[in-house]
């Protein structure tokens, strides 16, 4: 391995055994920090670049562990009130959930070398080459922690993975161009095509996602369209227009995935003491999210898959 192995990245899941970001069974690298601030992120812990303590209160004992270690004094046990949490004092130290036995308090995120990352990698190795699976990069966004992943993906194709990246586009074009080399297919993020909306639900308007992904499918990178459908939000006539006039100039594109909502996130946002606007939105049925695929499939000349 070259220098590169040694570069410290912000890892807050690595899932082994996945059958839904790429082809074949993968192990998907979730690393934190992203620009966006999608209203229905359903990994909340991704938005935010530091490790994160959560916080599940149905799972305390009360044993006060975390008390006696915590040294901005941010947790107390209060005799009528229980255990008390008092984030804004919280340095993200991690120490309080290294003694919680129960699970109460954990921390999302840790520091990982490339190395490191590319060892648990590699305990799949014979999975990938049985089915043609490998490694995906997600997160949060890969490329706000971009020499980190171009790194894991160089080591990664020295290997001889496959390698897939799930990126919302929004990052700077040269940070694409340089991980191109070593990806061999982008899981490429199209949440909403109304610039307006798009700054709505996200926090970022779509002008730089729309122009870094026309310059990396004339590049002649594989793209799937990954576009998440939220009952309500974007599940408007004119966004599947959108999401198809995006489509036809795209001469490297594989297929579209339809990403329908799941309120996933629903119980981890208060994890991390964040409010969620959504509880009113539930999961689309298996008939709804038929209507979708098949309305999508009518107006694009690619396959469109739930």
């Amino acid at each position: 391995m070259d220098s590169g192995s040694q570069l410290i990245g912000t890892v807050f899941d690595v899932k082994r055994c996945s059958l839904h970001d790429g082809p074949g069974i993968r192990t998907t690298v979730f690393l934190k920090g992203c620009p966006l601030q999608c209203l229905w992120c359903h990994n909340p812990e991704s938005m935010s670049g530091r490790p994160e303590v959560l916080w599940q209160p149905e799972k305390c004992t009360g044993c006060g562990a975390c008390a006696e270690v915590c040294p901005s004094g941010c947790h107390r046990m209060d005799s009528k009130d229980g255990h008390l949490f008092n984030r804004r004092n919280c340095s993200q130290c991690g120490r309080c959930a290294e003694v919680c036995l129960f699970g109460g308090l954990s921390i999302a995120g840790q520091s990982m070398s490339v190395e490191a990352v590319l060892t648990e990698v590699l305990k799949d190795k014979s999975y990938f080459e049985t089915s043609g699976g490998g490694l995906t990069l997600s997160g949060g966004e890969p490329f706000v922690q971009a020499d980190f992943s171009l790194a894991l993906l160089k080591e990664c194709k020295q290997k001889g993975l496959h390698t897939c990246v799930e990126t919302c586009g929004f990052t700077s074009y040269e940070n694409l161009q340089r991980a191109a080399e070593y990806t061999d297919l982008f899981l490429y993020d199209l949440k909403e095509t109304n610039q307006e909306k798009h700054c709505e639900y996200t926090g970022q308007d779509n002008r730089l996602i729309l122009d870094n992904l026309k310059k990396l499918s004339a590049s002649k990178a594989k793209i799937i369209l990954r576009c998440p459908i939220i009952p309500g939000l974007n599940d408007r006539e004119d966004h599947f227009d959108g999401i198809a006039a995006v489509a036809v100039k795209l001469d490297s594109l594989v297929e579209i995935n339809l990403m329908p909502y799941h309120p996933f996130a629903a119980h981890k946002r208060p994890q991390l003491g964040m409010d969620y606007s959504l509880n009113d939105i539930s999961a689309p049925t298996a008939e709804q999210k038929e209507i979708w695929r098949v309305a999508l499939s009518k107006k694009v000349g690619c396959v469109v898959r739930l």
